[in-house]
C-alpha cells in the first residue's frame, strides 16, 4: 500500500504552487541531461552508416552525460537522487504487477519501473559508449566481439528507449498528467492522498 504524500507541518507542499497544483519536481539539470541524452543518442544512432567522426562525437557525449548524471544521482537535489527511486527488484516486480492489474500507486518522483529503466538505459548507454571508445584503441581496433557488443549494447538501448516510451504513455494516461510536459518544465500535479511523494 503506497504511503500518502507527506506535508511540512504548516500544511505546505513543498514547491507546490496552490494557484496552479503543481509542484517543481525535475530540476534544470535532470531535464537538460534528459533531452541532451535524447539528442546525442539519436544523433549517434542515425549517424552511424553515415558519419563515423559525428558519431564518435556523439558517442563521447553520450559518455560525459551519463558520468555527470551519475555524479547527479549522488549529490543532486531530492528527486534526482538514485536513492530516491532505486528500489530493491522485489519491489519493481510488485511495481509491475501492480501495472498489470490497473492499480499501480502514482508517485511524484520516478515510481520504481522507471527507476529500475534508468539504471537499466545507463548501463545500456554505458556499455555502448564503453564498447564504442574501446574500438578505437590499440588493444580492440578491429576485433570483432567489441565491434558485436557495441552493436548489441546499442540495440539493447534502442529497446530500452522504445519500452521507456512506452512506460511514460502508460503512466500518463493512468494517472491524466502529461509525463513529457513535466520533463520540460520540471512541474508535475501536487500529490493527492493516495500518492507516493
Amino acid at each position: 500500500m503506497p504511503k500518502p504524500a507527506k506535508t511540512d507541518p504548516s500544511g505546505e507542499l513543498p514547491d507546490a504552487r496552490p494557484d496552479e497544483g503543481l509542484m517543481r519536481v525535475w530540476d534544470p539539470l535532470v531535464r537538460l541531461f534528459h533531452w541532451s541524452l535524447v539528442a546525442v543518442f539519436s544523433v549517434a544512432w542515425l549517424s552511424s552508416d553515415l558519419s563515423e567522426a559525428v558519431h564518435m562525437w556523439a558517442g563521447y557525449a553520450a559518455g560525459g552525460l551519463i558520468v555527470l548524471r551519475v555524479i547527479w544521482g549522488l549529490i543532486g537535489p531530492r528527486y534526482a537522487r538514485f536513492s530516491s527511486f532505486v528500489r530493491h527488484p522485489r519491489a519493481v516486480a510488485a511495481y509491475l504487477g501492480d501495472i498489470r492489474r490497473g492499480r499501480e500507486a502514482r508517485h511524484i518522483g520516478h515510481n520504481p519501473a522507471g527507476g529500475a529503466m534508468i539504471l537499466a538505459l545507463i548501463l545500456a548507454l554505458a556499455g555502448t559508449v564503453l564498447t564504442g571508445w574501446m574500438m578505437y584503441t590499440d588493444a580492440y581496433y578491429g576485433v570483432d566481439w567489441v565491434a558485436h557488443l557495441h552493436g548489441l549494447s546499442a540495440h539493447a538501448a534502442l529497446f530500452l528507449v522504445i519500452v521507456h516510451l512506452g512506460g511514460v504513455a502508460l503512466a500518463s494516461l493512468r494517472h491524466r498528467e502529461n509525463l513529457v510536459s513535466a520533463m520540460i518544465f520540471g512541474k508535475k500535479r501536487a500529490p493527492g492522498e493516495c500518492d507516493v511523494a
